[in-house]
């Protein structure tokens, strides 16, 4: 056993034993936020209540964007010339620790394109090489296949989707009376940036493949995740009539699709190129209606991917209104207030850093958190003379590196993947120590400059 084995294990057997579900998870997130407001703040328990309430329905429009962003692209992979594709990929591996370093390293390169592509694409990618892996001679362990691809996720606020990189960069913030704009060439196209990016995805590719267990210990992928569903037999099927020969016509996915892309290519003629979780949403949208056999084929893809978002519905609504407890009554100003208060110039894009993993695990939305978390460390970086662009990265480094122990953002990854979060979050322990030590090194060093 290695030491990246001995490192990952105890973390494995505490994730296993005493880590709670992601629904449990946002449960005890809830109350210690209301308890932690009562504690530090005026607010009473009505006020803090009704904050609650109130944040409840702060990110519907941003779970509706989610939800059509996983339906899409899960749709979209199960379409057969993707689903060739991935078949393809997953063959490339020779051995596991190869299959380990592709997987993570396709997760981490989608992340930087946009965060949606990097849990998605990651997911359906471990789940494609480790089918294919099951017919060579080599174990895949199925669990740390999984971590892999969610580990690619730790790199995603360093791209073109960064949430607080691009708001601060868009005209009109609403930060600008304050900071004006802040192009991305202060932040993510920065060469501080980019080094670390680099960095962290070169490091997440080679550690990943230095935590696989003893091959005897190996969980390999269910075969019910690789059984073919085959569709039922055409004989003794009547003639269709002339309507299900209309709704089974290629023709009418295709119109929809290409008029879809057609309004995304004539809107970058006009405006340039950009990426917003809309448009993310409709290049899956297209994509898919174009590749399926038919409208009805589109319609069983859907449907087979309603499954995967359920747990999204269910749980953003909670940490909204966590969102809204923490904004409403002063927590966060609190919170963020004590960092700052033991800050220097050097170190506050640290501190930065380390509030922005800390407020993470109660708002994990990096466009969310940066709305509350924002305007309070813009203020410290005006008060201490500090170039404001270093804690838009440090706040953007903290919420991508906490994701690797906060269960959320795996929603998506283990309804395509068919695991528990607590059999990859130990693996990812381990992932989020050495990013940490990237991460921080990082602000340190941009602070001393």
């Amino acid at each position: 056993m290695n030491i990246f084995q001995k490192l990952a294990r105890p973390f494995v057997i505490f994730v296993d034993r005493y880590y709670p579900d992601a629904f449990i998870f946002v449960i005890i997130l809830s109350v210690i936020t209301f308890i932690a407001a009562l504690a530090l703040t005026d607010a009473t328990a009505s006020s803090t209540l009704l904050a609650w309430g109130d944040g409840l329905p702060m990110l519907f429009k941003f779970t509706a964007q989610i939800t059509i962003i996983m339906i899409g692209a899960h749709s979209l992979a199960h379409t057969e010339p993707v689903r060739k594709f991935l078949v393809w990929v997953g063959q490339l591996p020779n051995s596991a620790h190869q299959a380990y370093a592709l997987v993570a390293f396709i997760a981490g390169v989608a992340s930087l394109g946009a965060f949606s592509f990097g849990l998605i694409i990651g997911a359906i990618v471990a789940r494609s090489v480790a089918t294919e892996c099951a017919k060579k001679p080599f174990k895949i362990h199925y669990p740390l296949m999984v971590a892999s691809a969610y580990s690619g996720y730790v790199v995603w606020h360093m791209g073109y989707s960064s949430s607080s990189a691009l708001t601060v960069a868009t005209p009109g913030h609403f930060l600008e009376e304050r900071v004006g704009l802040i192009p991305v060439t202060e932040t993510i196209l920065s060469t501080t940036n980019i080094t670390l990016a680099l960095i962290a995805l070169a490091t997440i590719t080679i550690v990943c493949p230095l935590m696989k267990p003893k091959e005897e210990d190996a969980i390999e992928i269910d075969p019910r995740l690789i059984a073919e569903k085959h569709q039922p037999s055409e004989e003794n099927k009547e003639e269709p009539s002339l309507i299900e020969k209309f709704e089974n016509h290629k023709s009418l996915n295709v119109f929809l699709g290409a008029a879809i892309v057609t309004y995304i290519a004539v809107t970058y003629s006009q405006k340039g190129f950009f990426l917003t979780l809309d448009f993310v949403s409709w290049t899956f949208l297209a994509f898919g209606l174009l590749l399926a056999s038919s409208p009805m084929h589109y319609i069983k893809l859907v449907n087979n991917a309603a499954a995967t978002v359920g747990p999204i519905i269910l749980q953003y609504p909670f940490y909204s209104g966590i969102m809204g407890m923490m904004a409403t009554t002063g927590l966060m100003k609190v919170v963020t207030d004590w960092v700052v208060s033991f800050s220097t110039p050097e170190t506050l894009g640290f501190f930065a850093f380390l509030s922005g993993g800390f407020v993470n695990m109660f708002i994990p939305s990096g466009g969310g958190q940066w709305a509350v978390q924002g305007p309070i460390m813009i203020e410290a970086a005006l008060s201490l003379n500090v170039d404001p662009a270093i804690v838009v990265l440090g706040v953007a480094y903290g919420d991508q590196w906490s994701n690797m122990i906060q269960p959320f953002w795996t929603i998506p990854v283990l309804a395509i993947a068919g695991l528990h979060m607590r059999q990859i979050l130990g693996y990812t322990f381990v992932i989020f120590i050495f990013t940490g030590l990237i991460y921080g090194s990082g602000m340190l060093y941009m602070g001393a400059g």
